[in-house]
């Protein structure tokens, strides 16, 4: 029976969190809706410290931007962007429209189509957060979307150069300068100066996973991808330099990101609490993830590798690091996780930054339900039929027979009034 050797905090004090948070994002997208521009200029002023006369940047801003980033720097975001764009289109060309007769006469479809136009968040509060951009911009072009609006806070008072950059060399249609939950809600609802979208995607905080869950319904959204979490599967061939590199490596995201070692190795889990310590002692992010690591860190001791499967099944964590033997028994048994890495040559900064596969996963135990952000949620599948006229007699009368089985009137009148028409028609044999 599994062990916690160390507690995070507790499901009460997270869901008092939580309805702070709800309330506050309740407010701000209300202003938003009632006052528009006025609102978001005012918001901003308030949590940015930025009103300018313009969010959306001019080409002759971006450009500007753009030439502010280092050579080697581009050439960096350019490799990732192309991992990115190479992964997402070999998973769109595995997406294809479908037509097919299900009976003779009778043919059935459906098709493939890009969501219209999507907003893509990309934070930078704590951490300008260069690589969401490559992850949600790149990925919507690849889908096909014809309109991608970018949006990210200023930094400093100022549009991050590197993360305008990557915006643009992904292939953003707009770029917009401003941050949270009110960028997402005029995004959302639109205002006088904004279009409003059809979807937003991107990661973000507890306060951008919020606003994107109240928003739902009134566009489409990709996941609630809210503060990260990782957790690290480990054995007693793993070592605690790298068990705590790799935990610590995600708590500095923020404060509220749970990391979590689950190891069938007491001694391992002994060796990994002063490991972290001295690590903090020297980490320039200890401020965050230490407080991370205090306040949401767990360490679980298990009986086996069955158990650690069940066990990682059921917190369904956005990143799993198998730091085991056989990492490949992972992969085969467990089915809730937003992303696994898979052995100690690769890490989940490789998946956050430049490997290819997408960083925008699900938090919160949504991998119980939901993969992360790719080409598919920009995709909408949507279906069509046909019939000859001697099927839609056939069709007719089992539809006519079932719409008064329910006592749909008019329904019902829909499949006679073919019947009529068409049931002289020269008789269908159904397909075995």
């Amino acid at each position: 029976m599994a062990r916690t050797l160390k507690p995070g905090m507790s499901a009460q004090t997270q869901l008092q969190v939580h309805a702070e948070v709800e309330g506050t994002v309740r407010g701000i997208i209300e202003d938003v809706r009632a006052s528009g521009d006025e609102a978001l200029r005012e918001l901003s002023e308030r949590f940015d410290g930025w009103n300018p006369p313009s969010f959306r940047l001019s080409e002759a801003e971006i450009e500007a931007l753009v030439a502010q980033v280092p050579d080697e720097h581009l050439e960096s975001i350019r490799f990732a962007l192309e991992q990115v764009q190479r992964f997402a289109r070999a998973q769109r060309a595995s997406i294809q429209d479908v037509e097919v007769e299900t009976l003779p006469g009778v043919t059935l479809g459906h098709r493939v189509l890009p969501v219209g136009s999507v907003a893509c968040y990309v934070p930078g509060g704590r951490y300008p957060m260069v690589a969401s951009a490559i992850m949600s911009v790149a990925t919507a072009k690849v889908a096909g979307v014809s309109r991608v609006a970018a949006v990210t806070p200023p930094k400093a008072g100022q549009p991050y150069p590197a993360t305008v950059a990557t915006m643009h060399l992904a292939g953003a249609d707009e770029i917009y300068i401003m941050g949270g939950v009110q960028a997402l809600a005029a995004l959302a609802l639109g205002t006088g100066s904004i279009g409003a979208v059809d979807m937003l995607v991107g990661p973000g905080n507890a306060y951008v996973a919020e606003a994107k869950r109240q928003l739902f319904g009134q566009v489409g959204i990709d996941l609630l991808a809210g503060p990260t979490e990782t957790l690290v599967i480990a054995d007693d061939s793993a070592d605690a330099e790298m068990v705590a590199t790799d935990l610590l490596g995600q708590a500095e995201h923020g404060p509220n990101s749970p990391a979590v070692l689950l190891t069938t190795s007491e001694t391992l889990a002994r060796a990994v609490v002063p490991e972290i310590e001295r690590q903090l002692g020297v980490l320039r992010t200890a401020d965050v993830a230490g407080q991370a690591w205090r306040d949401y860190g767990q360490i679980i001791l298990a009986d086996s590798d069955e158990e650690m499967v069940r066990l990682a099944d059921e917190i369904a964590s956005e990143h799993v690091q198998v730091l085991t033997r056989d990492p490949n028994y992972f992969l085969e048994h467990m089915t809730n996780y937003g992303s696994l890495f898979l052995g100690p040559e690769t890490n989940v900064a490789y998946g956050d930054k430049a490997i290819g596969t997408n960083h925008i996963l699900p938090t919160g135990r949504a991998a119980r339900y939901t993969g992360g952000l790719w080409v598919g949620k920009f995709l909408k599948t949507v279906t069509y039929q046909r019939a000859t006229a001697g099927a839609s007699a056939v069709v007719g009368r089992h539809c006519s027979v079932i719409c008064g089985v329910e006592g749909f009137a008019g329904h019902q009148r829909q499949a006679d009034l073919r019947v009529e028409r068409y049931g002289e028609a020269v008789p269908v044999t159904a397909v075995p």
